[in-house]
């Protein structure tokens, strides 16, 4: 734990700090403080204008102020002389409820109180594009089936290998690379942790990728759906949940279905109940829904679930064991909120919990070839508004969220919904033009 951040700072060569925070939208925010002033900041925080950001906040408000928290301070591996602080949202010395590092914090705390450490693991994945964004920055990746594709790996060896070699130098102890499913798409993984810890690196390893791959004269976009025909790109989630010392894993079980304890299938029950509503959260954009929704893909599938099913270690529903004491949600994609993400895992599961839900029959089918068969699993919603609208008939998750974080994402996210009904597009031009 770092406690004076100036002495930290001088002890390794830090000359700035960003002070930084992650709004509704998943945006980051930040200043750039001089070590100098940083001992100060590290107690009243940097002054925000909380309307010029994705909050349901107005020119009125007082400052908004974040405070670091020196736990997550992170010297950028790029740029030694720069340190990142994730912070802590406070207005009039009150936390600001609708922030989304302090819904997950106030979540963290309630799952504690019932003797829960919840833990997580996060897979990424990514497309290295032009710096223009409008195409795949390698050519010649272009196989029918370019899943681990070892040559494409190589020709962006210098991008990757140099953000992995980041990860590892920052101890996150991070064991994979690869191709996947899309021409131009990766992904990278490292080791699960508590839901902050998980959500702090999370939100740091989307800033890093980007400034590498600008680095590297690429972008990189964690957008669902970049590209028609094409896989999206997900952010699976590992969920576990062990005991408040973290060395009991109270998810297993051996002599239970699938290596699942009692408490587990009820936290996955939690998610199965809450599963339409979730969307909002984990599937937060327009385009989110061109990748739950799409149709089969260049590749053969679409990697993402469009029902609420369970299974085993299949890969075609929402939700599978791969193996004792944890289960992967496959819903969340690239634009989740690395907060909020985590934050509705731990809201649905808790209350899953806490009301002992079944999740119900679990599948052991291929959904892709016969999801026709299933006749009582709910779809996912086809559209945001389809999501929102879910999200707000669920009065449990949106209590358990926050009422002042639930009020402000819907009116923001609806707005977000109205400004792209109103857009037009080259779409209505080519189907309406001679109608």
């Amino acid at each position: 734990m770092v406690k004076d951040l100036a002495k930290w700072a001088k002890e390794k060569g830090v000359k700035y700090f960003m002070v930084s925070y992650t709004d509704l939208f998943g945006g980051q925010r930040a200043k750039l403080v001089p070590t100098q002033a940083i001992n100060d900041m590290a107690v009243d925080g940097a002054g925000f204008a909380g309307f010029a950001t994705w909050l349901d906040l107005t020119p009125a408000h007082p400052d908004m102020m974040a405070v670091p928290d020196p736990s997550s301070v992170i010297q950028l591996p790029w740029k030694k002389e720069v340190a990142w602080l994730a912070s802590n949202c406070v207005m009039e010395e009150q936390p600001v409820a609708q922030a989304p590092r302090n819904v997950l914090r106030r979540l963290v705390d309630e799952a504690a109180k019932e003797g829960l450490r919840v833990k997580t693991g996060v897979e990424p994945e990514f497309f290295l594009l032009t710096p223009e964004g409008d195409k795949i920055a390698d050519p010649y990746d272009s196989a029918e089936k370019p899943c681990y594709d070892q040559q494409a790996m190589m020709r962006q060896y210098d991008c990757i290998s140099e953000v992995c070699d980041y990860m590892l130098e920052l101890g996150w102890e991070a064991y994979q690379n690869d191709h996947e499913d899309a021409t131009g798409q990766y992904e990278m993984n490292w080791k699960y942790d508590d839901v902050l810890q998980t959500a702090d690196k999370h939100s740091f390893f989307k800033f890093m990728m980007k400034s590498v791959a600008e680095k590297h004269g690429l972008r990189a976009t964690f957008m669902p759906k970049p590209f028609k025909g094409l896989t999206g790109s997900g952010c699976h989630a590992h969920i576990s949940v062990w005991s408040l010392d973290g060395k009991t894993n109270a998810f297993a079980d051996k002599s239970k279905e699938l290596g699942l304890s009692d408490q587990g299938r009820n936290f996955l029950g939690g998610i199965m109940k809450h599963a339409s509503a979730l969307a909002a959260i984990c599937n937060p954009t327009v385009n989110s829904y061109k990748r739950i929704n799409a149709p089969r893909t260049s590749s053969g599938a679409t990697w993402a679930p469009n029902s609420v099913t369970w299974t085993g270690n299949n890969r075609t529903h929402m939700v599978r064991v791969p193996g004792p004491g944890r289960f992967e949600l496959r819903l969340p994609d690239g634009a989740a909120n690395p907060y909020l993400m985590q934050a509705v895992i731990l809201a649905a599961g808790l209350d899953g919990v806490r009301t002992k839900a079944d999740p119900g029959k679990r599948h052991d089918i291929d959904m892709y070839q016969m999801g026709h068969t299933v006749k009582n699993a709910p779809k996912l919603p086809l559209n945001l508004l389809d999501a929102l609208r879910e999200y707000d008939k669920d009065k449990t998750l949106k209590s358990m969220m926050g009422d002042e974080f639930s009020s402000a994402f819907l009116k923001l996210k609806h707005k977000e919904w109205n400004s792209y009904c109103s857009h037009f597009s080259k779409w209505e031009t080519e189907t309406t033009l001679d109608i």
